[in-house]
């Protein structure tokens, strides 16, 4: 291999392993304050999955111009349900326990999404 595409090549793999530390490091950071994110936008919850620890509160944001809700399916289990969230308003519900906790839109029910505590 000639230096220069050896030093592009070194510098891809540098930035690769720095992107991956920055993920694994952001994933730590989630676990350790105790919050998760999900972003209700363009008619699809973001992420559709997430993995968190138990007593991680999950807060999700209405960032449509429509209102959408967060229900969960199974509320023998964990029942949650917020009110109809306009743009920018946002629920939040603190999982306990692990499991897997699927979750929906009533008012669009082909939005839906999992959190998987564990």
């Amino acid at each position: 291999m000639s230096g220069r595409v050896l030093r592009r090549w070194s510098g891809f793999a540098l930035g690769t392993s720095v992107a991956a530390f920055a993920v694994v490091a952001i994933a730590q950071q989630v676990a350790a304050t105790g919050s998760g994110e999900v972003a209700i936008d363009d008619f699809r919850f973001a992420p559709a999955d997430l993995t968190v620890a138990p007593g991680t509160r999950v807060t999700w944001t209405n960032r449509d111009q429509e209102p959408h809700t967060v229900v969960s399916v199974d509320k023998d289990v964990v029942p949650f349900k917020s009110q109809a969230l306009d743009t920018d308003d946002k629920f939040a519900f603190v999982f306990d326990k692990a499991g897997t906790y699927k979750y929906f839109c009533s008012v669009h029910p082909r939005m839906v999404g999992t959190v998987t505590v564990k």
